[in-house]
């Protein structure tokens, strides 16, 4: 027995796909890839290669343990851990006033999460973070910061075009969900970064070869960021 229905439908329901998005991708029809999910139908090792790739886990997740265990993260967990990450590189990184620009704060979670998988070889958050023009950015940021926002965490003001970010209450950000290590790493990156001006974080992540190499609106593979250059990883040498 394995849990592999249920595992799909947690994984596919988080990173947002429909069952017709998942089952073209394999492709079965949508009423044969809903048997799956159900747990009526099994898919070929083939097949499940695929849907790892695409929903960003790894096939002994998918399939879960051999007593039917799962063994996949359970997405809202993700989340609230990547809500951390957000919260604790805006802290990090805001200007003497607390404040920091949205395109800004994505960048430097970016480099976070890709920094992290520079140095261990596994993500911090596992987000999936896709080419767009002002730089990396994960497909759940702009939920995650809807969410902070709606439970008081941070406040938002428009600037001009640009829109402000701030922590709601002083104090260390939450990171219960976070190592010390990647606690410290996130400040270490905000630290790089503070007081410098947004157009020179998009720049930069503009520059690294994560972002030249894939097509606009493509997913970022993490693995890419293991070819850069080490002295390049969060911030330009003379930083």
């Amino acid at each position: 027995m394995s849990n592999l229905g249920t595992n799909l439908a947690k994984a596919r329901s988080f990173r947002g796909f429909t069952l017709e998005q998942v089952a073209q991708a394999i492709g079965l029809s949508r009423q044969t890839y809903a048997l799956v999910e159900a747990g009526k139908r099994d898919i070929t090792l083939t097949q499940a290669e695929a849907l790892a790739a695409m929903l960003r886990v790894s096939i002994d997740e998918l399939r879960g343990a051999p007593d039917g265990i799962s063994t996949l993260s359970d997405p809202q967990e993700s989340l609230e851990k990547y809500k951390q990450i957000i919260l604790n590189a805006l802290q990090s990184g805001a200007d003497d006033d607390g404040k920091i620009t949205k395109t800004k704060l994505a960048k430097l979670v970016y480099l976070s999460d890709f920094t992290w998988y520079f140095e261990n070889l596994v993500p911090m958050s596992g987000m999936s973070y896709r080419k767009l023009p002002r730089g990396p950015v994960a497909d759940i940021y702009f939920r995650a910061l809807d969410e902070l926002e709606e439970d008081g965490a941070i406040n938002r003001e428009e600037k001009g075009r640009s829109i402000l970010l701030e922590l709601a209450e002083k104090g260390d950000a939450p990171s219960a969900r976070l190592s010390k290590e990647e606690k410290g790493l996130i400040k270490k990156i905000g630290n790089t970064w503070q007081g410098k001006q947004t157009q020179e974080i998009v720049d930069f992540t503009h520059s690294q070869l994560p972002w030249q190499i894939c097509r606009d609106g493509e997913v970022i593979p993490y693995g890419l960021i293991t070819q850069e250059e080490q002295e390049r990883i969060y911030g330009p040498t003379e930083l």
